[in-house]
């Protein structure tokens, strides 16, 4: 048996190093799979994760779920070596509340990972581990959430500060001077993008980061959009794309048979030249 301590380890530095690649979430999701007798310990590395990293990792690990369930799902369909992977579903559904809360925290921090959550949530609820009335209220809470607190229009933001500093007993055009000359440039040491109490700032290589994971996740997208997914659950000898492309084809008629013999005959003329 390995040791817990290396094991929540191990964990914690596959969590830290996820991207949008989708073998980062895989391995990370097979290496929980092969713990499964750690599963509480490991389940707290994700919170623990979420609740330390920036927004950028906070997405990573959210997109890590889905494949999280995929593999507890696969390892106890097939009986192998995670006989007791479903717990991993089983307190994702119980602290899901709890991680979209640190994913997209509502003080507006989380804004950019609000579609994230969403589209995570949708997910989960193809695959059946959240139910859909559980996504409703999910997304009911986090409404709101996408719009940066005290965010308005530059002249809103002009105009409170104007009132700040214009002095009682003064009106709006009897302003004193100095409070007309509103500052249109940052002062130096404070940061340019502050809203209420919370600081929401990245520096240029988060965002950089960000942009090519989010442009890696597309490309996947775009490759697999033409994908039909197999019925879960059902025959894994029916094919549904087979099945697809056969209802969409139409009936065989006598121009079909005349194609068919005049290949025939020349995959014949062909062979009758090939040494063998």
């Amino acid at each position: 048996m390995a040791d817990p301590f290396e094991v929540r380890m191990r964990f914690t530095s596959q969590l830290q190093h996820l991207s949008a690649s989708s073998s980062s979430a895989t391995k990370a999701a097979n290496y929980a799979l092969r713990h499964s007798e750690y599963a509480d310990d490991l389940h707290s590395c994700i919170l623990e994760q979420l609740e330390r990293n920036n927004i950028n990792l906070r997405a990573n690990i959210m997109y890590f779920l889905p494949a999280l369930c995929d593999a507890a799902k696969h390892g106890l369909a097939t009986g192998g070596l995670a006989s007791e992977a479903g717990v991993y579903v089983r307190m994702l559904e119980r602290d899901i509340l709890s991680i979209v809360d640190l994913v997209a925290p509502d003080d507006g921090s989380g804004a950019a990972n609000v579609k994230v959550v969403r589209k995570v949530l949708h997910a989960l609820m193809g695959r059946g581990v959240l139910q859909s009335q559980t996504v409703r209220e999910l997304e009911e809470l986090m409404h709101g959430r996408d719009n940066l607190p005290g965010a308005s229009s530059p002249v809103h933001d002009r105009q409170h500060s104007t009132h700040q500093h214009t002095p009682q007993g003064e009106s709006e055009g009897e302003a004193a001077p100095a409070s007309k000359a509103v500052r249109s440039t940052p002062q130096r040491g404070v940061p340019r993008h502050t809203h209420g109490s919370h600081g929401i700032r990245l520096d240029k290589r988060q965002i950089e980061q960000r942009i090519e994971e989010d442009r890696e996740r597309h490309k996947r997208a775009r490759e697999g959009i033409w994908a039909i997914p197999q019925q879960r659950g059902g025959d894994l000898a029916v094919d549904n794309e087979y099945e697809h492309v056969w209802e969409g084809g139409s009936d065989v008629d006598s121009d079909d048979y005349r194609m068919a013999e005049e290949e025939t005959e020349e995959r014949r003329k062909h062979l009758e030249y090939d040494d063998y």
